[in-house]
């Protein structure tokens, strides 16, 4: 994923800050008592698709999965056995590698921004700062391509939506210098990139939907359909931060000593719930995966020592939290499948949690 940043509120490993989640610590005040319903995730979802991965590839070298088609396959990255070259693979459920592309290490390559619909898989990729380009291929690693190297400035940010596969177009924003933003897309197939400009500052989210407000002290006021220009003002007040899909918005609610708690609402408003206490923080970037679940994080105890926070899935059909695990490094994810890291470089997991399966 782009958009790396540091997780939790103490060190964090190594593996972390590669691998690019967000656990966000807040201070321990306010309203701390989680809603009821709090479930193990065994209990709540027992034929859930999960899976425990190791952390190295069978040619020895750390992976970090950027993306996961179910709960074993996974699109990432891994050094080369030599160490001279960064590669990105498709890891099958059997654990065997197919190279998509690789980049020397001394070019400092980046791919990031994975998105993926039916068969087709698109992410992107840098090196030597020069400009983002964004490649293709099939899901089952064939027809690797470049889509075009006319990205523009895009403006990624970690979230699932910052590229979106939708009517045989891959869409992104991209930073415009006129207090405007591009909406920029390229077909599949390949050919012309396409610009839109929209006044303000916008970012993708599902689609065909634009969000404004990211980095804001006040976080989404206005949603925006692309394709029909339609727009949704999101009810909040200053003492909020709100962060918005065009069906769920999470409402960090804010005193002057720090967070009080964690809502749940519409767009407009309605159905709003409190989802979380204070100790508690948002563990990704992207609100209600599927439209249903609010990945979050708590702190413990001892979360300034070791690092770690526990890691919750709010389900905001059932109105219960779950307990996914007491304590990882970092959450991240995309395509319905959320995963998480433990141990540290010498004892590396993955796990994983398909959504789509609960």
């Amino acid at each position: 994923m782009s958009g790396r940043r540091r997780l939790a509120g103490g060190a964090a490993t190594a593996v972390a800050l590669v691998a690019g989640g967000v656990l966000l610590a807040y201070p321990e005040n306010g309203d701390r008592s989680a809603p009821p319903g709090r479930v193990s995730l065994a209990t709540a979802w027992p034929d859930a698709q999960r899976a425990d991965l190791p952390g190295n590839v069978p040619d020895g070298p750390i992976y970090h999965p950027e993306l996961f088609l179910d709960a074993r396959t996974s699109v990432g990255t891994a050094p080369s056995p030599d160490g001279a070259a960064v590669r990105l693979v498709l890891r099958a459920a059997d654990g065997s590698l197919r190279e998509l592309r690789r980049r020397p290490i001394a070019s400092r390559p980046e791919f990031g921004t994975l998105a993926v619909a039916g068969t087709d898989l698109v992410w992107s990729e840098s090196a030597d700062g020069t400009r983002t380009e964004l490649w293709a291929a099939t899901t089952a690693g064939a027809d690797v391509r470049r889509l075009t190297r006319d990205t523009g400035n895009p403006v990624f940010a970690g979230s699932q939506w910052d590229v979106v596969l939708a009517d045989g177009r891959a869409w992104w924003a991209a930073a415009s210098g006129d207090e405007e933003t591009e909406i920029r897309s390229v077909a599949l197939a390949g050919g012309a990139v396409t610009v839109r400009r929209v006044p303000g500052t916008w970012a993708l989210t599902a689609w065909p939907w634009l969000t404004d407000g990211a980095g804001d002290r006040t976080g989404t006021t206005t949603l925006r359909e692309l394709t029909g220009n339609r727009e949704q003002r999101v009810a909040t007040t200053g003492t909020e931060l709100t962060t918005c899909g065009p069906v769920w918005c999470r409402v960090m609610v804010l005193t002057g000593d720090g967070l009080a708690r964690i809502d749940a609402m519409h767009p407009d408003g309605t159905a709003r719930r409190r989802i979380a206490g204070g100790s508690a923080g948002a563990a990704i970037t992207d609100v209600a995966i599927l439209d249903r679940f609010e990945i979050l994080s708590e702190a413990g105890p001892d979360s300034d020592l070791t690092g770690t926070e526990a890691l919750l899935v709010h389900d905001l059909r059932d109105g219960r939290t779950v307990d996914v695990t007491a304590a990882t490094d970092g959450a991240f994810a995309r395509n319905g499948v959320l995963w998480w890291a433990t141990g540290d470089q010498d004892s590396l997991v993955w796990h994983t949690l398909d959504l789509r399966t609960v």
